[in-house]
């Protein structure tokens, strides 16, 4: 039976993420943003990272302050340009960090593939752009559609809203959308939760990550951030 490390700190839950990394980061923006695991990865150093994330960052805080302490070299997501993208922008302009642009649907899909040991998939969503180019397309049912292959990560960094102390999982609203598939498509998931609570509290019925996905944990009191007040 599954377990996962109830750890004390972020710091520990981020020991051992090496130089080179591919890191999953969940978030919709700001909601379920792992804003203290993303801490202290700065603060533990591993650099020359790979990022997949739905953006490449708000502000100066979470994903945007990995960016800006150097660490990360490649930025793989679907929405890199926002009102307040200036880190990924001031980077990617001066040449300092490489973009992977892939549709949203695109995304979560892939990382869906990686988890439930899938190949590639054809989809059609890039056909005929840019995005497309250098893919092996395919017609079926009379539309054309680009191959696509899983999105891995060797590490995932989510926020969930409660755990229990083998792992299991519940999210908050949208905190939801990206943090489920990548628990189940990286080598080692990481999460942090408002809290843990004991073992039954919740129910099965309600657990959206089971615990088999998960491996280590930390309970953090939760940050809120708004677009407004991120810089």
């Amino acid at each position: 039976m599954s377990r996962a490390r109830v750890l004390e700190t972020c710091d520990e839950a981020v020991a051992g993420i090496q130089h080179g990394s591919t890191v999953l980061v969940g978030g919709f923006g700001f909601a379920g943003m792992p804003f203290d695991l993303i801490d202290a990865l700065i603060r533990q150093g591993a650099a020359d990272l790979t990022v997949v994330s739905n953006n490449a960052g708000n502000g100066d805080v979470g994903l945007a302050a990995l960016l800006k302490a150097g660490r990360v070299r490649k930025v793989v997501c679907s929405f890199p340009r926002q009102a307040d993208s200036h880190v990924f922008d001031e980077l990617y302009r001066a040449g300092k960090i490489e973009l992977e642009l892939v549709p949203q649907g695109n995304l979560a899909e892939r990382l869906r593939a990686a988890g439930a040991g899938i190949g590639a998939f054809y989809c059609p969503t890039g056909v005929g752009t840019p995005l497309a180019e250098g893919k092996e397309t395919r017609t079926i049912d009379g539309r054309d559609h680009v191959l696509e292959y899983p999105i891995r990560g060797d590490y995932a960094l989510i926020c969930a809203h409660r755990a229990d102390p083998m792992g299991n999982l519940v999210y908050r609203k949208t905190a939801r959308n990206f943090g489920p598939v990548m628990a189940t498509a990286a080598g080692t998931t990481i999460v942090q939760v408002g809290e843990v609570v004991a073992l039954g509290e919740i129910s099965p019925e309600a657990v959206v990550t089971p615990s088999i996905h998960v491996d280590r944990i930390v309970a953090v009191e939760v940050r809120r951030h708004t677009v407004q007040g991120a810089r």
